[in-house]
């Protein structure tokens, strides 16, 4: 029976790249089998990652497309210790669910206004238009960090 992870945890984060990297993704990327990894992911075992390897896992998955795990893990789990995301006390899952919606909706307004041919380069996207998409993602990531919150706390 396969144990269950914390969510958001370097934990969940291995059993991820697990899932998204092959065994011969996982060995070219740090040199190690995916036992090694699944080992490290054992809340039960005392293995540990290093950074080194930490770093070359999530690289490995940029380059297949996908979000890099173990650093998306690692910004949630910094965030809720600093206490980087704050909270309203009438937020709830739904309002965060709604600005969420908002933001997203804004992210896309953004690419699509500096993809159009009377944009400030035309197509091509403009130094400006780029500082104002990244604003947007970063609206976003903070917005996904607190729902990540409010989810593990069950709000």
């Amino acid at each position: 029976m396969p144990k269950i992870r914390k969510p958001a945890s370097i934990e969940s984060g291995l059993e991820e790249v697990v899932q998204i990297l092959s065994e011969e993704e996982i060995v070219n990327a740090i040199g190690k089998s995916s036992s090694y990894l699944r080992k490290c992911s054992d809340p039960d075992q005392s293995h540990e990652i290093n950074h080194n390897e930490f770093y070359k896992l999530d690289l490995a998955c940029i380059k297949k497309n996908k979000a890099p795990p173990l650093l998306n893990v690692y910004e949630y789990m910094i965030s809720k210790k600093m206490g980087l995301i704050e909270f309203k006390g009438t937020d709830t899952l739904n309002e965060v669910l709604i600005r969420f919606t908002l933001l997203h909706g804004n992210l896309i307004e953004k690419i699509k206004d500096a993809q159009k041919p009377e944009s400030d380069k035309g197509t091509e996207i403009s130094e400006t238009e780029k500082k104002e998409i990244f604003k947007a993602i970063k609206d976003l990531d903070t917005k996904i960090l607190k729902l990540k919150i409010m989810v593990e706390k069950g709000n």
